[in-house]
């Protein structure tokens, strides 16, 4: 596995390799983020999901990804 880059904040534990590791939303694996999701209700989900785009929104600020208007 690569390095975390630990980009987005939200913080899970989950079981990697047969050891117990907390790792952001954005440095799970598919599999993993899948197992994070499931069962999770809607207000849940979208709050993650606002709070991914505000990270998103942040990142593309720091590094002017943006296009000038």
């Amino acid at each position: 596995m690569n390095e975390p880059h630990n980009l987005d904040g939200c913080y899970f534990r989950i079981q990697r390799d047969g050891k117990s590791v907390t790792l952001c939303f954005s440095d799970l694996t598919p599999e993993e983020r899948a197992e994070v999701l499931s069962g999770k209700d809607e207000t849940w989900l979208k709050s993650l999901c606002g709070h991914l785009a505000d990270v998103l929104q942040a990142l593309g600020e720091q590094f002017k990804l943006f296009g000038e208007d």
